[in-house]
């Protein structure tokens, strides 16, 4: 006896709920293959192929389910997410948008769908769009705590920060255990002796219920909060609580990192620079990228909002797209079908560096592209300083440099979200800062002149004149506005969010200094290793 279209779906659902995905699959292409006008057959189906990474499946099942509903919102999200897997960004964008549009004008969209759409606006940086699908979410579910946290991470990108604490307020109420929550809460302004939330953490710390991670998150804002009102030991003290559980955490070894930077130093010496103008090793001429480098929290945000207040100038944000098409070349004139991260490096000296330029360039429109320039500013592009020199010799590469001591602080008091995984012990977060400075000492060496160094003391300190010399590096006319960079509206994603929308802030130039007992074996490891730290 055949089976219905509704049996085999119930087919489909019920394998991949107990993970019988080979029988799952075959059901589904018998479905869709009977039933060809059926719905649900090519919707599962684009979720499979969601699951398992096949988006050019994806976007035939999806046309599929469009051509029987068209503007079906979950299968457009479907499509939507296929198209920027294969990297059809303009297409993506587009009916992105559409989307977004439709769901403001439907009183019947789930705000399930509204969540969605808005978290893909925010991954396409069209953060202002994605603002308006939380809200109408939340006119429709107002207590869905996830709702609001998602509110008011999109406020704290677009600097609406009185209006993202708010949002976060309403979250806690109805969940006081949003542990990433009260994280971003604290995060968001100063605390002060009249106003600040330690009590509520220090209660919700000490709850049986809370997870592991949220111990993590927790410790963080108390320590954050703890150092505003200058309770220094205190606020180390659960600074070290959290750094310390976070790294239990993770399988990491530092290592593993020092190696890539040796490697890459051994691999890269002054004769391939010195080839430059040889046919393979010429470089796409373009001038337009301006790469900041260096590591995080050491000012390269400031200096990006600087540069970007300028009109020529665009930022686009942290971008992965150098080394995703620095590994998708040396894959496709390799052979082998992966490559470990040492064979890479070694692979990647025999490259066509002006079509990696191209590729490169070609990768961030449409979102650059309408301004004369365009900023990069992804810090740990400096293990790629080298090779982006070789494929855009007409870039500019800007290194932010900062107080050794300062710097290392700064990031280890930083809870960030899958990246820097060195940052949480002392240890590894010394040998991890060696290993970058004698890296960016050997860009320096074998080609010499090609970045230009701007010390985060130096911004602070006089930014008038540091941004005069800026301006003139990147071959920019004078801007005033440049100089008033807490003004400019465009959205922010990193984790300065928050105080780059302040003027020039000296407090924390020396705030390590309170600390200086406690970072002491940090220091002794960095002076050990020839860096000056007075």
């Amino acid at each position: 006896m055949q089976l219905t279209e509704k049996a085999l779906f119930n087919i489909v659902v019920t394998s991949l709920d107990k993970q019988d995905f080979k029988k799952a699959i075959a059901a589904c292409r018998q479905l869709n293959s009977e039933f060809p006008d059926y719905f649900e057959g090519w919707y599962i189906a684009g979720e499979i192929h969601r699951k398992f990474n096949k988006p050019k499946a994806g976007l035939f099942s999806t046309e599929h389910a469009l051509a029987i509903r068209p503007g079906e919102p979950r299968v457009t999200l479907q499509r939507i997410e296929c198209l920027i897997a294969e990297e059809m960004v303009d297409q993506a964008r587009q009916l992105l948008l559409q989307l977004a549009q439709s769901n403001l004008q439907n009183p019947q969209i789930h705000p399930d769908i509204l969540d969605r759409t808005a978290i893909i606006l925010a991954t396409e940086n069209l953060h202002e769009e994605a603002l308006k699908q939380y809200q109408k979410a939340l006119s429709l579910e107002p207590n869905i705590p996830a709702l609001h946290y998602n509110l008011a991470t999109a406020l704290r990108f677009l600097g609406k920060l009185s209006e993202a604490e708010q949002s976060l307020d309403k979250c806690l109420a109805l969940n006081p255990f949003d542990f990433e929550a009260q994280a971003m809460r604290s995060s968001l302004r100063k605390q002060t002796q009249e106003s600040n939330h330690t009590d509520v953490l220090e209660s919700v710390l000490a709850d049986k219920k809370l997870p592991d991670q949220g111990k993590v998150n927790i410790a963080y804002a108390l320590a954050k909060e703890n150092d505003d009102l200058d309770n220094f030991e205190l606020s180390f003290r659960y600074l070290k609580q959290g750094a310390t559980a976070r790294r239990s955490q993770m399988s990491y070894d530092v290592q593993a990192d020092l190696k890539i930077n040796q490697g890459i130093s051994r691999c890269y010496q002054k004769s391939i620079f010195e080839d430059l103008n040889s046919e393979k090793s010429s470089g796409h001429d373009s001038y337009e990228p301006i790469f900041i480098i260096g590591l995080p929290r050491t000012g390269t945000t400031l200096v990006e909002r600087i540069l970007s207040s300028h009109t020529d100038v665009f930022a686009a944000g942290e971008l992965d797209n150098f080394s995703r098409k620095l590994s998708e070349i040396v894959l496709q004139q390799s052979s082998a079908s992966k490559l470990s991260t040492e064979q890479l490096v070694e692979s990647s000296r025999t490259i066509n560096f002006e079509e990696l330029g191209l590729r490169y360039l070609s990768s961030t429109r449409p979102a650059t592209g309408h301004t004369k320039h365009f900023i990069d500013k992804l810090p740990f592009n400096y293990l790629y300083a080298g090779v982006i020199h070789l494929a855009l010799p007409k870039a500019k590469i800007i290194n932010i440099t900062r107080h050794p001591m300062a710097a290392c602080y700064a990031i280890y008091k930083q809870l960030f979200r899958d990246v820097y995984p060195y940052s949480y012990d002392l240890n590894d977060l010394a040998q991890y800062y060696i290993a970058y400075h004698q890296l960016i000492k050997h860009w320096k060496k074998v080609m010499p002149g090609v970045m230009y160094d701007l010390s985060y003391e130096s911004v602070v300190a006089d930014i008038s004149t540091e941004t005069k010399a800026l301006l003139n590096y990147c071959e920019l006319p004078w801007q005033e506005q440049c100089l008033r960079f807490y003004d400019n509206k465009d959205a922010s994603t990193t984790a300065s969010a928050s105080q780059i929308r302040q003027p020039i802030y000296r407090g924390s130039l020396n705030r390590w200094r309170r600390y200086s007992q406690q970072l002491q074996p940090l220091q002794n490891i960095l002076e050990q290793a020839g860096i000056c730290c007075d």
